[in-house]
């Protein structure tokens, strides 16, 4: 498994942005850890990329929890969700990583997630996140 460091991290926007430019109806994506730490984002500006990143994670995460519960694995291919003028794509994009697709209402399904997929499928390795070790313990400040 190859994950990417958080200096390799901010090298993937251009990816991104590469994705927009092949799906023009693509407004903005972000690449984000499963646990909703924003990794590369394109098309927002830096609160709406942590927010999207946030919600991105918890529908995966309700996604997942779904697949165990009713289909007796964890594993998402996507996440689709049909707001009134546009269209979340949600997937999997390697060992603790996620993509999300935030497009135009008009946009064709199968060809974002088509192009989502190719460009996970093409570049995976580079992709998937770093566990992060737990925090260590903190000392409380004794009270005097």
């Amino acid at each position: 498994m190859s994950a990417v460091s958080p200096n390799q991290a901010q090298d993937l926007a251009w990816l991104l942005r590469g994705l927009g430019e092949e799906v023009p109806v693509i407004r903005g994506s972000v690449l984000l850890s499963a646990d909703g730490m924003l990794k590369a984002s394109d098309g927002f500006d830096r609160a709406s990329a942590e927010q999207l990143a946030a919600l991105a994670s918890g529908l995966f995460s309700i996604a997942r929890s779904a697949g165990t519960k009713f289909d007796g694995s964890n594993e998402v291919r996507q996440v689709v969700t049909e707001l009134k003028s546009s269209q979340l794509f949600i997937s999997w994009a390697g060992y603790n990583s996620v993509l999300a697709v935030l497009a135009r209402g008009e946009a064709d399904p199968a060809v974002v997630g088509f192009e989502m997929a190719r460009l996970i499928k093409s570049v995976r390795p580079f992709l998937g996140t770093a566990t992060r070790s737990a925090a260590a313990p903190r000392n409380p400040t004794p009270s005097s």
